[in-house]
């Protein structure tokens, strides 16, 4: 277990050997320091959230790009954003420890965005809009993207910095051994969800609002300053946190497996025998037999050279335990069921051309108010917040009674669920926008991408709310499979997978359109991803990926019967969610 203790901070000057000059373990972390955690979180949130939707605008009319490499710009962003949050948690656990890391990335977002909000306020930092200027129309020259990727890289540097450390630090504030310390926390996960929903929100309405109607200069220059007070607000708190000191990293112990294992390939698997399996814990415990050849990871050669006197390991590179073999071996079982999920990302993170669809039809929904194309995303945010609670509450407990599942269905049906939603929503999606490009052609407005069609965008709320039941039966389902097949201590791992699943998601995405767009225009055909949505078939592309997902769901059902029984269809299985690592007993010896 980390110590706790309090680091030098700014400000505080504190001498180590002295503990008359150290801060009191009791005068530091609490409930008082929430509000500059979750301020912190909210801030960057709203901030960065708040570029995304609207982006794919700026890159096409502030950079000249098209819709095709504009959409693929920002899953790439997505990505790099996404994947860094593994990366934030690792330096976190193992180098700098999580005040640090948030501290690092709270001063990094801010950089990016003030970059970014320089190339809106300074002209000479992205070229000449062809809207303006037909006649003089030219790409963004090298030097100007480099400064505007510069401002993404940085801001995903912070995105995964502050994210998988903003909620593990603000438990870390919280007395364990307080014996309200359960409801307290429960309170600040409440809280800190409650928050994130909100600043999602925020971020699609008020943000995209100011965008639409105030122009880039305000659009960007509002998150770069709600991001300064983020950072402030965090370092304002510096004095009063709990700061755990790092330590090792569960992603070091999963290289360190199959590194293990191959210096000891020459090896043969002994008998079932303790003696000759080294354990963490006094638990005596051996391998499975699945994945067997990382067995010998955790083998004894020499009890002399790889254990200290007292049975522990002086060198994890040279010898792991069994309770690690066994986590890597979990984690390799669960990759079949979390590549299922990628596809429903994939048909989710379309926003970009729904935003572009979005911009072409009648957004007004009064006489003087005019909706922004980029604001119709919130409604899969509203549809899963309200649908949760009723399930949780409402739902759960009377399907619990004929189906037998505390959770009212199983992980493994919502999964299912989910799948089927989103594959639904998609070929919705197709027949909307086939609808759209028909009343386009009617209208006589193919060489007017521009133009605004007598046609309700209202008509583009169908797919997202199914979007919003399908992420949460899907990705809800999903979390709870990795944190019921998860030890305690590999809760992290959980998230974690979630969160490459998004990274993994947007590169198949970008991956997708490069191919699409590149097999469709062949000949000198226009694109079914042309920037004039009205000259190309975007519908054929929802079709396509609709047919993607029916595939997928076969894929899953297929998966499914490999795995076998999930915790929740096994009989004597509690609901609380617990790891089931099927170690083989030994006889004591």
């Amino acid at each position: 277990m980390e110590q706790i203790g309090a680091e030098d901070t700014m400000g505080l000057s504190s001498n180590p050997k002295n503990p008359l000059h150290q801060p009191s373990k009791s005068r530091l972390g609490g409930f008082r320091t929430m509000p500059f955690i979750i301020v912190n979180e909210v801030f960057e949130r709203i901030s960065s959230l708040g570029l995304m939707p609207n982006m794919i605008l700026y890159l096409m009319r502030g950079y000249n790009m098209e819709a095709i490499e504009g959409s693929n710009v920002l899953f790439i962003w997505s990505a790099v954003t996404h994947a860094l949050a593994i990366f934030g948690a690792f330096l976190s656990d193992a180098y700098l420890g999580r005040f640090r890391v948030i501290a690092l990335g709270s001063f990094s977002s801010l950089t990016g965005m003030i970059l970014l909000w320089f190339t809106a306020v300074i002209p000479g930092m992205k070229p000449r809009p062809c809207e303006q200027f037909k006649d003089d129309c030219n790409p963004a020259t090298p030097a100007q993207l480099a400064v505007l990727f510069s401002s993404f890289g940085l801001i995903s540097i912070g995105a995964g910095c502050i994210r998988p450390c903003s909620m593990a630090f603000g438990a870390d504030q919280l007395d364990k051994e307080n014996p309200d310390s359960e409801r307290i926390l429960d309170s600040f996960f409440n809280w800190y969800y409650a928050s994130s929903a909100m600043s999602t929100v925020i971020s699609l309405t008020i943000i995209v609002y100011i965008q639409d109607h105030l122009g880039w200069n305000f659009g960007l220059g509002v998150p770069a300053i709600l991001m300064f007070f983020s950072a402030l607000m965090f370092l304002f708190g510096s004095s009063l946190y709990v700061k755990e000191k790092p330590s090792s990293s569960l992603f070091t112990g999963f290289v360190q497996v199959p590194f293990v294992a191959f210096k000891n390939r020459h090896l043969k698997p002994p008998c079932d025998s303790d003696e000759y399996y080294h354990h963490s814990h006094d638990k005596k415990l051996a391998p499975t037999n699945q994945l067997r050849w990382l067995n010998r990871a955790c083998m004894i050669r020499d009890p002399g050279r790889d254990l200290s006197s007292d049975g522990s390991d002086p060198n994890s590179w040279s010898i792991c335990s069994v309770e690690q073999v066994e986590s890597l071996k979990t984690l390799l079982r669960l990759i079949p069921i979390w590549s299922t999920g990628i596809m429903i990302l994939v048909s989710m993170g379309q926003t970009s051309f729904t935003t572009l669809q979005a911009n072409t039809m009648d957004r007004y929904l009064t006489p003087n108010f005019k909706i922004p194309a980029a604001t119709f995303a919130v409604s899969t945010v509203v549809v899963l917040t309200i649908w949760i609670p009723i399930y949780d509450i409402v739902l759960v407990p009377i399907l619990a009674r004929y189906t037998g599942c505390p959770r009212g269905l199983s992980m493994k049906f919502r999964m299912g669920i989910g799948l089927v939603l989103s594959c639904v929503a998609m070929a919705v999606g197709a027949i909307t926008e086939s609808v759209r490009r028909r009343i386009a052609n009617e209208q006589g407005l193919d060489e007017q991408p521009a133009a605004t069609l007598n046609m309700s965008a209202m008509w583009l709320l169908p797919q997202f709310i199914l979007f919003g039941f399908a992420e949460a039966f899907s990705a809800i389902g999903q979390i709870e499979f990795y944190y019921s097949q998860f030890s305690k201590s590999m809760s992290s791992i959980a998230v974690a997978l979630f969160t490459v699943g998004i990274a993994g998601s947007n590169l198949v995405g970008s991956l997708l359109v490069n191919v699409v767009n590149s097999v469709t225009s062949k000949g000198g055909k226009e694109s079914w991803l042309s920037s004039n949505l009205n000259k190309g078939h975007l519908d054929y592309y929802y079709w396509l990926i609709t047919i993607l997902c029916l595939i997928n769901i076969i894929y899953f059902l297929v998966c499914c019967w490999s795995y076998g029984p999930f915790e929740d269809e096994k009989p004597g299985i509690s609901d609380e969610g617990e790891a089931n690592i099927e170690y083989r007993a030994l006889p004591s010896s």
